[in-house]
């Protein structure tokens, strides 16, 4: 039960989107009022009380499962006797240490942005110019199976060992001082088919970065870095249903306006 609804909720938006659609479309045709008290059970009937279940199977799911299930790829463990991942993550390892040298500096382009968010988009470019500057790899944005480069969405940076063709991804994030051991939400994976951007059986890595309170200085200054393998990595499943402006505001659903 636990693998095959996995799959379900992970396979992609367009499959829940699929199976609401069904009902949906009904209903369009259909007046509210008169539909009955009680229907054949359908797949959202069977979906919501397990989504309701948190505590039995949403919760420490192995990231690398995920991946496989809803990409076929599989995430590598870094092997401390390859010498091809021991290049790799010193190669990383210095272009972490270069990247805070050079977002720490007074006059860098960081220091004039007020928001954290907006930050990281800085440590991407830097981490992807001195990794490319760096003899026998290539880092670039990881391209959908259509060849779009994307920046939005897991993982940010796709890294390649020219000589062994093996691949490492990269996504950096950044957290404040004190906040290194917070259950609030810090990273997400949105399976979908079409921006995918995991096309690689392939070493994951997050590269986190801490930083102060920028009240404290006036400035961004960054402390620290981990280079964490995500091969081990368990994530828990948040059900949302969402939607949007256009989905609300319907001309045939409002019931009363403004005068203006």
């Amino acid at each position: 039960m636990k693998k095959k609804a996995l799959i379900i909720f992970l396979g992609g938006a367009g499959l829940i989107n699929c199976m609401a659609a069904a009902p949906l479309a009904e209903a369009d045709k259909t007046n509210e009022a008169s539909l009955p008290e009680s229907r054949p059970e359908g797949a959202v009937d069977q979906l919501i009380p397990w989504l309701l279940d948190e505590s039995r199977q949403l919760r420490g799911i192995r990231f690398a499962e995920v991946i496989f299930d809803t990409t076929g790829k599989r995430v590598l463990p870094v092997d401390p006797k390859n010498e091809v991942d021991q290049r790799v993550v010193k190669s990383i390892s210095a272009a972490c240490d270069e990247t805070v040298r050079r977002l720490n500096v007074p006059d860098s382009a960081i220091q004039s942005t007020t928001r954290i968010n907006e930050v990281s988009s800085h440590f991407e470019d830097v981490l992807r110019e001195l990794l490319n500057a760096e003899p026998g790899l290539s880092c670039d944005l990881p391209r959908t199976a259509q060849g779009r480069a994307m920046r939005s969405g897991y993982p940010d940076l796709r890294i390649v060992d020219l000589a062994s063709k093996r691949v490492f991804y990269l996504d950096p994030k950044l957290y404040a001082v004190g906040s290194r051991d917070s259950s609030f939400r810090s990273f997400y994976f949105e399976p979908k088919i079409a921006t995918n951007k995991v096309r690689d059986a392939a070493v994951h890595f997050i590269a986190g970065f801490e930083h102060e309170p920028r009240e404290k200085s006036g400035r961004w200054n960054f402390t620290r870095w981990d280079l964490v393998d995500l091969a081990q990595f368990r994530v828990k499943l948040k059900a949302e249903f969402q939607g949007s402006n256009r989905d609300i505001y319907r001309p045939e659903a409002i019931v009363a306006t403004s005068a203006k």
